[in-house]
């Protein structure tokens, strides 16, 4: 077998057929990325016309965030499922991005968003009539003393949702309060009702056999059911499983569930993928502290807990997202640790999904607008589909962050990091294994992150500098065949040199 060192810069081309399941994903905010028609707003066309962008950055899936008819800016409530929101185009649109995308091998995901709807729904609206509404029972209702009697009438905020007082009137002299854990403009779904189940089944189906989508991202998969009810959940997704499965049996399936790996863990049985927040959070604290604190330890142990569910599971990895502080604010602006962030996100297991701009080191800090700031394609008097729906931008500016089409020229820029780092991840297949993570923690210095990521093909010993002091490395002997670098390194016999956040 062979023994390799992953530590720092050169990649190969790939010997092996890249397998169906997507090695790297990327999260698109609609409203931000492209914009086809000149509206200020990112559309669906848009996405279509970058689509070789995306290819060429090494992109195998886009999640694409909600584009049903909604009353907000993010469309997070849904006032129909099956329709397109005239600010996004027209069905025939997005039905045209999937062959598109089917062309150039990236699969589409759509972002399917289940547990409430709009308070402006069809449902709601008939549900908020009278007790005796045939669409009452579609939403969770209670009496204050009922409420009260359960404890259910204040909630302690997490990352799931800030609402503090869940319960909500529709008009102050009514009798029941409806629950809405987001806000009251998002009323929850009650999914003890059949004809709830059905309509979702029906709507996830139509998705994936009327209109083409590969799979759903699936959003607040943990509150499907009020948080007293929880484990209903888990029956829930498995039936979801089934429906999707009966059209499309390799449907992807990828779940927001914003807990601890033991909360986690049982969605993994019916959802093969759940994105890993609390990985993303510590690769924040490493990177910040600049010092480690038990990452690969904390991550197998997690990983332990999650194949008790699921041996097949898949580690959906991410660094920041729609719902978080980008990346590059969270480390101060500091384009090396925004490089070794990337560095980390991209040779740890799993399945990785970029959030757009991520690439260019776009910076943005809450409220959520700002973390939804226009891509940068090129300078702002030369570009043409730059969004402008947001327009007091803070934080990715022209001269805060260079745009694409300075970066694409500039082989130091994150944007060509990124790339190599993809290139590189797709090259090996030892880091591009995504099922039954191969993944052994190397003890070092509290400076340096190192682990092994084993194959039959050829092991690799990964080394990552998590600070700004110069490193030296002792290396196991059998690693000695450097295939990348990021920066210049030194090679002594069993001892190496690695930079300040170089790898």
């Amino acid at each position: 077998m062979k023994n390799l060192l992953l530590v720092t810069l050169l990649f190969s081309q790939t010997l092996f057929a890249q397998k169906t399941t997507p090695k790297v994903c990327y999260e698109i905010f609609i409203r931000s990325f492209a914009d086809s028609d000149g509206d200020g707003i990112g559309d669906i066309n848009g996405i279509t016309a970058k689509l070789d962008y995306l290819k060429n950055l090494g992109v195998d899936a886009v999640w694409i965030t909600p584009v049903s008819k909604s009353p907000s800016y993010h469309k997070y409530d849904v006032t129909d499922y099956t329709s397109i929101d005239p600010e996004c185009g027209t069905i025939e649109d997005y039905k045209r991005l999937i062959t598109e995308a089917h062309k150039r091998n990236i699969l589409i995901i759509k972002d399917l968003v289940v547990n409430h709807t709009s308070s402006q729904h069809r449902w709601f609206q008939e549900a908020s009539k009278s007790k005796d509404n045939p669409y009452r029972d579609y939403y969770v209702w209670m009496t204050p003393k009922k409420i009260d009697s359960l404890g259910i009438a204040r909630r302690e905020a997490d990352g799931g949702s800030w609402e503090l007082n869940p319960w909500h009137f529709v008009r102050p002299d009514d009798e029941e309060k409806y629950y809405g854990l987001f806000w009251g403009g998002m009323p929850d779904l009650n999914f003890d009702n059949p004809k709830v189940r059905q309509e979702i089944f029906e709507i996830g189906q139509y998705w994936l056999k009327e209109v083409g989508v590969d799979g759903f991202r699936l959003d607040a998969a943990k509150h499907i059911y009020p948080e007293w009810e929880a484990e209903k959940c888990h029956q829930f997704w498995a039936e979801f499983k089934s429906k999707m499965q009966s059209v499309k049996s390799d449907v992807m399936l990828v779940g927001e569930v914003w807990a601890k790996a033991d909360i986690v863990a049982p969605y993994f049985k019916s959802l093969n993928s759940n994105f890993n927040i609390d990985l993303a959070h510590g690769i924040h604290k490493v990177l910040t502290d600049g010092k480690d604190i038990g990452l690969i330890k904390n991550l197998i142990a997690n990983y332990n807990i999650f194949k008790e569910s699921n041996p097949d599971f898949i580690d959906a990895t991410i660094i920041d997202n729609h719902d978080q502080n980008r990346i590059a604010s969270i480390l101060n602006g500091e384009i090396a640790k925004t490089k070794a962030a990337a560095n980390l996100l991209l040779t740890l297991p799993g399945q990785p999904y970029i959030y757009y701009g991520e690439e260019l080191g776009m910076l943005g800090t809450k409220p959520d607008e700002n973390i939804r700031e226009a891509f940068l394609w090129d300078l702002k008097a030369n570009d043409k589909i730059r969004t402008n729906w947001l327009k007091n931008k803070l934080f990715s500016t022209d001269e805060t962050v260079k745009p694409l089409s300075i970066q694409s020229k500039d082989v130091n820029s994150v944007y060509n990091h990124y790339k190599t780092l993809i290139a590189l991840r797709k090259s090996q297949p030892a880091l591009w294994q995504i099922q039954n993570p191969n993944i052994e923690a190397v003890e070092t210095q509290k400076e340096v992150i190192a682990f092994t990521r084993s194959h039959q093909t050829g092991d690799l010993l990964v080394v990552h500098n998590i600070s700004s002091v110069e490193q030296v490395i002792t290396l196991p002997k059998k690693f000695q065949k450097v295939i990348y670098k990021t920066e210049p390194y030194r090679l002594n016999g069993e001892f190496l040199v690695v930079k300040p956040y170089g790898m």
